[in-house]
């Protein structure tokens, strides 16, 4: 059996089109028709066809192509690419058109366009704990696990299988740990979402999004919306995100072994930092049983704590050295946030941090001179 490395570097050199080694930057638009390709497309059955003879790069694109069999094997089911993890949500919100939607912790543009659909079709929206009592056949669950902006790990097994008793679709929102770490069909998906923005880019340089389903024809009718939608993932796009893949596995075992260290430090050395260190957020904190049998691979690198004050936030991510203030995670380098900047409805006084690829000694070296400095203060 291949192993996920050598498949993320080889399982697009089918698609081979010229004899470079780096697949190059497709930036045309439209494609010239194949002479022994001149089929009228009321005689097309599907658009698979433009796999190999794209048209026009709204429709589909080489590098588009290339990505989408790279996925489809790692993610062992059907990708369909987008230009951005929300409009994968939006496309698979369309495709399902539910009379209810179930959403819990997840991220905040999901509850967004969750509104936009309450507002334009009257979509029910309601919490996971009321799939028991009010969940339908037809109606959407989406779980993300890790959620956001914690790192902290829900149940998915158990709420999919309520889910599924109830006759409910169930999308799995698997961002925060893309396999080998988290594997979403065990878990209970009918469909598995990814935002390629954070781990498979990797670099914090481009945009994308990924829906999976196990049925082809599902992802025909994903891929036949998204050509009307205008939701394509774009050309530059698609080559940084391929250029990211070859290194992908490396990069999230390096973060994910990172983030154990630093949260192990954090935890165990809370109290020298009485008047500054609140509550730590991670899953590999947490006592649930399910945690291990969700995070088979490892742990997700993104965790949160609270500092004691919200002047303690905006002072504490300056007193940092390897850690960029700002949003969004799975780079390689490691990002912090104070998540009031970006988020009304979370607890003021977190911090989200996003651990790269850097040294963890390095990392636990300088978070713990930051909260040693905010500590002095009280002295």
């Amino acid at each position: 059996m291949v192993e996920l490395a050598t498949k993320l570097i080889h399982d697009d050199d089918k698609h081979n089109r010229v004899s470079d080694v780096a697949p190059p930057i497709n930036v045309s638009t439209t494609y010239r028709y194949a002479e022994e390709d001149l089929i009228p497309w009321a005689q097309r059955e599907n658009f698979d066809f433009m796999d190999e003879a794209p048209v026009y790069s709204r429709e589909g694109h080489p590098n588009c192509t290339r990505l989408e069999t790279i996925f489809s094997d790692i993610l062992e089911g059907h990708a369909v690419l987008y230009a951005s993890g929300l409009a994968a949500f939006f496309a698979a919100m369309m495709h399902y058109n539910p009379k209810q939607v179930f959403l819990g912790q997840c991220y905040h543009g999901v509850h967004c366009i969750s509104d936009m659909f309450t507002r334009n079709f009257n979509v029910q929206q309601r919490t996971l704990e009321d799939i028991a009592e009010f969940a339908k056949k037809g109606d959407v669950v989406h779980l993300e696990s890790p959620v956001n902006p914690f790192g902290t790990v829900i149940d998915v097994k158990k709420l999919a299988d309520l889910a599924h008793s109830k006759g409910a679709i169930v999308i799995i929102d698997s961002t925060f740990a893309p396999p080998p770490l988290q594997y979403a069909w065990d878990l209970g998906a009918d469909m598995i979402m990814h935002s390629a923005t954070k781990y498979f880019g990797g670099h914090s340089d481009l945009l994308g999004g990924i829906l999976v389903t196990k049925d082809k024809e599902i992802s025909r009718a994903l891929k036949e919306d998204r050509i009307n939608l205008g939701s394509m993932i774009g050309n530059l796009e698609s080559y940084l995100l391929m250029r990211s893949l070859r290194t992908y596995e490396m990069r999230i075992m390096k973060q994910s072994e990172n983030v154990v260290k630093i949260v192990k430090y954090l935890n165990d050395n809370k109290e020298k930092y009485p008047n500054v260190l609140g509550d730590i957020y991670h899953s590999s904190i947490q006592s649930d049983a399910f945690v291990k049998d969700q995070l088979v691979g490892g742990y997700n690198s993104v965790f949160s704590f609270c500092l004691k004050s919200e002047e303690q936030c905006k002072k504490f991510p300056d007193k940092l050295k390897y850690f960029h203030h700002a949003t969004s995670l799975g780079g390689i380098e490691s990002l912090i946030e104070w998540r009031a900047l970006s988020d009304d409805k979370i607890d003021q006084k977190l911090m989200r941090v996003s651990v790269g690829c850097e040294s963890a000694k390095d990392l636990i070296d300088d978070l713990s001179q930051a909260l040693q400095e905010l500590e002095n203060e009280y002295k």
